[in-house]
C-alpha cells in the first residue's frame, strides 16, 4: 500500500520552490538596500541635559563629539568621561534598535543575522 502525501506536499513542489527562491532573493535585495540606507544614516544623541552630544553613523563610527565648555571641570574628569561613554553607548543602541526594527519589517519578523 502506497502512502499518499497531502495536497501541496511533494508532487508540485518545484513551482512552489521557485516562488520561495524568488521571495528569498527579493528579501535579500531589500536587506542590502536597507543596510546601505542605515549605513548612510546619522544618529544624534545628547546626554547630561545637552552637555555632551555625539553623532554616530549607521556603521557605528563616531562622526562628531561636542562637549559644552561649562561641563569641562579639570577636578572632575571622571564625570565628563562618564557622559561621553554614556552618549556613545546610547547612540550605538539607537543604531542597533533602528536596524532591528527596519529588518523585522523586511523579514516578516524572522530572526535573521544582520551585520552592520
Amino acid at each position: 500500500m502506497k502512502a499518499r502525501l497531502p495536497k501541496g506536499m511533494g508532487g508540485g513542489a518545484p513551482s512552489n520552490m521557485q516562488g520561495m527562491i524568488k521571495q528569498a532573493q527579493k528579501m535579500q535585495e531589500d536587506m542590502a538596500v536597507l543596510q546601505e540606507e542605515l549605513e548612510a544614516t546619522d544618529y544624534k544623541t545628547t546626554v547630561g541635559g545637552g552637555a555632551v552630544e555625539v553623532v554616530v553613523t549607521g556603521k557605528k563610527e563616531i562622526k562628531t563629539l561636542n562637549i559644552k565648555p561649562e561641563v569641562v571641570d579639570p577636578e572632575d574628569v571622571e564625570m565628563l568621561q562618564d557622559l561621553i561613554i554614556s552618549a556613545i553607548n546610547e547612540a550605538i543602541r539607537n543604531v542597533e534598535t533602528d536596524a532591528e526594527e527596519k529588518m523585522a519589517k523586511i523579514s516578516g519578523g524572522m530572526n535573521m543575522p544582520f551585520g552592520l
